[in-house]
């Protein structure tokens, strides 16, 4: 499929010659899976030795551990490949401004909970709350480990949230339990039950939980004393795994081609920039540049790259902010 999709010299041409420019290729587009989907990179990651060591003692531990690093670092890319690596599910949480500790747990749906209790009912019939409640992250993975399966957790960018927030949750990672009081379900003598407790089954290991944060707040001592810390530092021998992980999603590039424009890239690094890039910016930089490169552009491709900084070639998918631009420029 060729690269450049959008081409106003072409239309130009095709207008010329009273012809259309076809939607086809457009529709055939495929993103990158290192780029989009975690899911799909998770074999690819590449964890060092300071990394697996602080993942094995949280594992001893049984406590949550909270991954810090700049964005683009592969905080999330831990919980992933943890899952990859055991084959085992993964529940996730992504952490907003708004999240509370609900979301963690549970979810129950007040709104449609209230139109159906007050709408036209059988005599003797009543409404059953329990439809109205989604499981959260947490309780799906302990309905995973009860049945016998390990579960992953992922809070992620747990920074985001309120202040309170961290310190709220922390009753239920710790003892794995935690009270449903809109539960209703008949029980065993036939009298409603009101209200449900879920917990971990005894003798069950508790859910693996990954927390990142991109160190945006600092988190309450409460929550830190309770977790395995690990920060995933920018250095080179991180970005040179991650390249030779995903070197065949930029095979069209020859070896002296990847090694001038990771040069380039920490070259980059080094200037004042207020966004510098960091290593999904690189391996899509190096995607797109792959998808470029022919054997009649790869003189002129390893040309541009050994130019200036404010010349290389797609400097925007580097470079994301306009006073780093001008700054190059």
């Amino acid at each position: 499929m060729p690269f450049r999709l959008f081409d106003p010299a072409a239309h130009r041409r095709a207008q010329e010659n009273a012809s259309k420019i076809r939607w086809e290729p457009l529709a055939q587009r495929k993103a990158p899976p290192s780029l989009t989907s975690h899911r799909e990179a998770a074999s690819s990651y590449v964890a060092s030795e300071e990394l697996t060591s602080a993942v094995n003692a949280a594992l001893h531990l049984c406590a949550p551990l909270l991954l810090t690093g700049e964005p683009g670092t592969g905080k999330t890319q831990v919980a992933y490949h943890l899952a990859w690596y055991w084959d085992v599910p993964l529940f996730s949480l992504d952490v907003r401004s708004t999240t509370t500790a609900a979301d963690l747990l549970y979810e129950f749906d007040t709104v449609a909970y209230f139109r159906e209790s007050n709408g036209p009912q059988k005599p003797g019939e009543r409404c059953d709350r329990r439809k109205f409640i989604r499981r959260g992250p947490l309780w799906q993975a302990l309905d995973s480990v009860n049945r016998g399966t390990p579960a992953i957790v992922l809070l992620d960018e747990i920074d985001k949230a309120q202040r309170d927030f961290p310190n709220d949750i922390l009753t239920a990672l710790d003892q794995s339990r935690f009270a449903v009081p809109e539960w209703d379900e008949a029980g065993p003598d036939g009298q409603r039950v009101e209200g449900k407790t879920v917990e971990r089954s005894p003798g069950t290991a508790p859910p693996i939980v990954i927390i990142t944060s991109n160190s945006e707040r600092r988190l309450p001592e409460a929550f830190l004393r309770r977790c395995v810390f690990h920060h995933i530092a920018f250095t080179e021998e991180l970005v040179r795994d991650a390249v030779a992980a995903h070197r065949k999603e930029f095979a069209a590039l020859s070896e002296a081609q990847v090694t001038l424009a990771v040069e380039r890239f920490f070259e980059l690094r080094t200037r004042s920039l207020r966004k510098k890039p960091a290593t999904a910016e690189l391996l899509a930089w190096l995607i797109v540049l792959a998808a470029q490169n022919s054997p009649q552009t790869a003189a002129n491709l390893s040309e541009r790259l050994g130019g200036t900084l404010d010349a290389l070639p797609e400097l925007s998918v580097l470079v994301k902010d306009h006073d780093d631009l001008t700054q190059l420029r």
